[in-house]
């Protein structure tokens, strides 16, 4: 019997190829199906992990950098009560673990406790000898943490540092919630894909093309869209329009998630920039903002003829506000300063003038130049600052009270001082230095002897250090008289400098320098341990006679310090001379810029029996009225006063007053500067107390003075 294929078996031949080859293609779209959730998956959760990651990291360094400023001035004045404020303030924010501040040997200043209970001890962990000296922002990671850590600065000098840990177990949380989602969601998509492909290849070969079709547009589409929105928000674009959702199922969901999940990125980048590149207190452009705008306008005028000129303005004496009338007062003076430098720069430095706070006291402006007006970039900075020096000495009111600072102010200009932005910005400091140097209150151009000043003062900063172990520093002695009977009743301590190479300078040069790099506050005290023992040896060498005074002279810096009556109390003690025969003299202008600092300090002093003189007295902007609110024993009648008593009568008439005020007072008169005979006469007849000059006696040293007391 022949068989014969009939329609009926090709049919079922057919059908049995048809059904084998929609196996092998449901087969194989199974297989496909998998590997794709695997690639979702896996494409999910590198781009969840790295946004989450860079976001979490830029979020964490604007924060640290924002904290590292604000530390500056607490850790400069080893203010732990504000590092504390600022630490525990910090500590609030979502995902912080940790927050340290320490000081450049890596010891731990303040841990954000108010018990500080690390306080002292040096950073151990792993992430910490990676960061002790770094100079710039520094983060690093962990299994559980993100540790990003900044220097803190002033200037270029380093403070230490603040690091601030977050925890990374949230975002962990968070990335695999959503990734269980998305996955969940695959599966489920999956499933009711390989049921419609098997109820449909049963019929007809053709729906499941068609359901190929289906799964390519409402699967394959949307999550190819995803990925490359997230691709495009890895690359740090967040403000690109995220994909929209075409149906109304779980995968519209999701794309509808990942939506509000760009949209919240963007959100949050744009507070970072925000908090990035503009000041807190004033609303004005930042440091960084300004050193961007900068480089911008300096890569756009290289090889043109435009020209731009730098104003850098700091306030003077800022420091007497914040400790007179507390830090809220100087935020309001800092923010109508803001505003009266913002008012004054638009409407003189033209449209493209740009305004910034570099943080503290200081403003930094740029104005730009025609290209077809040569010079016009200096005209507009010199009106400005003649103008900004005007208005910011006018007074401003505070709670109630009128205050009155002045702004220094220091310009330099493209190309003619410097074709970069970093040697601009040093210049404008340097010319600010020296407005201050000159006066305050006042402007000055940048030139390069400005740089070989500066140059010679960091030098000579540099040899001073060390100065006294070396043996170059020693005290000299000028005897004071008593005018009554002329005998000699006590020496004022003088320190001098003989440089091995320079031979003596003069005390006005050094003694300025010890000021401003805080040399003095090492070098005060061991003038004053060294003028008590050399006192001691005197009244040793004259046993039975009316002991001798020594006056040491104290700088408005150690007076700031609060610790002088520590300092003084424990060289009296070390010694062993009595506090009666220790005078202290300080400048009228140190004690009257903070009287009650001042006045509750001399209390302190005059209560352990050491007598304290001002010094320079008439120089002064106060007048004689202050001497009712300031507890001193003395004063000492300026030599500028005294020059003059005999041919000038205005002087004589301000000195007469002077000895008779001060006697009404109970307080001791001591004139300086007595070098000629007619100026003793007239001083005794006028009833002052005591006086010294080279007309009675010459500065000698230890040795000669001793010699001078056994003759």
């Amino acid at each position: 019997m022949n068989l014969r294929a009939g329609l009926q078996v090709k049919f079922f031949a057919i059908m049995a190829v048809a059904f084998l080859v929609v196996v092998t293609l449901i087969l194989m779209l199974l297989n496909r199906q998998e590997r794709m959730q695997s690639e979702v998956v896996g494409i999910s959760r590198e781009a969840m992990r790295d946004t989450i990651a860079e976001s979490l990291s830029r979020h964490g360094e604007g924060e640290v950098a924002q904290l590292a400023g604000s530390l500056t001035n607490p850790l400069y004045y080893f203010d732990l009560d504000a590092i504390g404020e600022l630490g525990r303030a910090a500590m609030m924010n979502p995902g912080v673990r940790y927050i340290i501040v320490y000081d450049n040997e890596g010891n731990i200043v303040h841990d954000g406790n108010e018990e500080i209970p690390s306080y002292g001890k040096r950073m151990d962990d792993a992430m910490a000898a990676k960061i002790i000296t770094a100079q710039a922002l520094f983060t690093q990671w962990s299994e559980t943490t993100l540790d990003v850590s900044a220097p803190i600065k002033v200037g270029q000098q380093r403070l230490g540092g603040v690091r601030v840990g977050y925890d990374l177990k949230a975002m962990r949380v968070y990335q695999d919630t959503a990734l269980d989602k998305v996955r969940q969601r695959l599966e489920d998509l999956g499933r009711r894909q390989l049921f419609w492909v098997g109820v449909l290849s049963v019929g007809l070969l053709a729906l499941g093309g068609l359901m190929l079709w289906l799964i390519q547009r409402w699967l394959v589409n949307p999550i190819r869209e995803l990925a490359d929105a997230a691709h495009t928000i890895e690359n740090g674009q967040f403000d690109s329009a995220p994909p929209a959702a075409h149906s109304n199922d779980e995968v519209g969901d999701l794309m509808q998630a990942f939506g509000r999940m760009s949209q919240s990125l963007a959100r949050h980048d744009r507070d970072i920039r925000r908090m990035a590149y503009t000041d807190a207190l004033t609303g004005l452009a930042n440091r960084l903002a300004f050193r961007e705008v900068l480089d911008q306008r300096l890569l756009h005028l290289r090889g043109d003829s435009g020209q731009l000129g730098l104003l850098f303005a700091d306030i003077d004496d800022f420091k007497r506000v914040n400790d007179t009338l507390g830090h809220d007062a100087g935020d309001e003076v800092l923010l109508q300063f803001a505003n009266r430098i913002q008012e004054t720069v638009q409407r003189i430095g033209g449209e493209r003038a740009l305004l910034a706070r570099f943080g503290g006291d200081e403003f930094v402006i740029l104005v730009e130049g025609s290209r077809e007006r040569n010079g016009e970039a200096r005209t507009v900075a010199t009106h400005l600052a003649e103008v900004l020096v005007g208005e910011l000495g006018q007074p401003i009111v505070v709670h109630d009270r009128q205050v009155f600072l002045g702004t220094s102010i220091g310009v330099t200009l493209y190309p003619e001082d410097a074709s970069g932005a970093t040697a601009l910005m040093k210049n404008g400091d340097i010319a600010m230095y020296q407005a201050k140097v000159a006066g305050k209150n006042c402007y000055r151009f940048y030139s390069r002897a400005m740089d070989q000043a500066v140059e010679r003062r960091v030098h000579l900063e540099h040899e001073l250090r060390g100065a006294w172990d070396r043996g170059e520093l020693s005290l000299v002695y000028q005897p004071v008289f008593r005018l009554a009977d002329g005998a000699m009743v006590g020496a004022e301590a003088l320190l001098r400098w003989k440089h091995p190479e320079q031979g003596l300078i003069a005390p006005s040069v050094f003694i300025d320098v010890a000021e401003q790099s805080g040399l003095i506050e090492t070098l005060g005290p061991q003038v004053l341990r060294a003028a008590c023992e050399d006192a001691i040896a005197w009244h040793r060498a004259r046993p039975g006679a009316e002991p001798l005074f020594v006056s040491v002279n104290v700088s408005p810096r150690q007076l700031r310090s609060g610790d002088l009556p520590n300092v003084v109390a424990a060289c009296l003690q070390e010694t062993g001379l009595p506090a009666a025969y220790l005078h202290l003299e300080l400048t009228e202008t140190a004690v009257i810029g903070d009287e009650i600092h001042a006045s509750s300090l001399l209390a302190r002093l005059r209560a352990s029996g050491v007598k304290v003189w001002l010094d320079d007295f008439g120089t002064g902007f106060s007048g004689l009225s202050h001497l009712r609110r300031v507890p001193v024993d003395g004063v000492k009648i300026d030599r500028s006063f005294i020059a003059d008593v005999l041919r000038d009568p205005d002087d004589l008439a301000l000195t007469t007053a002077i000895i008779a005020m001060a006697h009404s007072l109970g307080i001791t008169v001591v004139a300086e500067g007595v070098e000629k005979e007619g100026q003793y006469a007239v001083l005794r007849e006028r009833g002052c107390d005591l006086a010294q000059g080279y007309w009675l006696g010459h500065p000698v040293n230890t040795e000669e003075f001793l010699a001078l007391l056994m003759s």
